[in-house]
């Protein structure tokens, strides 16, 4: 199996060391890149010749912060999925990363397994989101009648396609829905796809804040 290619972009040294160190025990992964703020890691990103799986990002940085530097990632390297770290556990605050395409939201004061967690789960599915964030977009949904998109236009999605968004929330990869739906792989690529286009989510994680809001996926504590 390949590394889990990882970046650590946070201002406060002794907790980038911190977080380094556990990253670097972990056989499966392996830390790229670092920097201490976000224009220098959109700097780093372009002299580089391997770019980052994930990027672990600290919401407040100085010269451009985590929700800067998560909107130019988005638009500049879309493949990298980005895991925001941040002291601010505010129910608005997480599910607005989530909005604007983050895969996930922990707070600092996490422990280290949650963190390996993390990474692993958002490597394998394209997102990780916990209880208290799953709980955060749920409340702050605005819960419509109709099924819309970003736009507001209202969308329809099929049954099928209702059953592999539920799977998708349940943090299954295409592989493992083709498997309990009894379908082929690349219809189930076919339906995330669709999904997503309906939608105009930018990735899993936006289609899991979509399900939230419109109660396709309940989050049961």
């Amino acid at each position: 199996m390949e590394n889990i290619r990882i970046a650590l972009v946070d201002d406060q040294q002794l907790f980038r060391e911190g977080i380094a160190s556990i990253i670097e025990l972990q056989p499966e992964f392996e830390l790229l890149l670092e920097a201490e703020n976000g224009q220098d890691f959109l700097l780093a990103l372009e002299r580089a010749d391997v770019l980052p799986d994930i990027a672990l990002v600290d919401m407040e940085m100085p010269v451009m912060d985590g929700i800067e530097l998560n909107n130019q990632i988005q638009r500049l390297y879309p493949q990298i999925k980005v895991i925001i770290l941040s002291m601010y556990t505010k129910e608005r605050l997480m599910a607005r990363m989530i909005h604007d395409g983050a895969s996930g939201y922990l707070a600092k004061n996490c422990n280290k397994q949650e963190l390996i967690l993390a990474l692993q789960t958002t490597y394998k599915t394209g997102f990780y989101m916990n209880m208290q964030v799953l709980k955060a977009m749920q409340h702050t949904s605005l819960q419509p009648h109709a099924l819309k998109n970003d736009n507001g236009v209202v969308i329809e999605i099929s049954p099928r396609e209702r059953e592999v968004l539920q799977y998708i929330c349940q943090e299954h990869t295409n592989g493992e829905i083709a498997e309990k739906l009894f379908i082929n792989i690349r219809t189930v690529d076919g339906h995330r796809n669709n999904l997503l286009t309906k939608t105009g989510c930018r990735n899993t994680a936006g289609l899991v804040l979509f399900a939230i809001k419109h109660h396709i996926f309940e989050v049961i504590s």
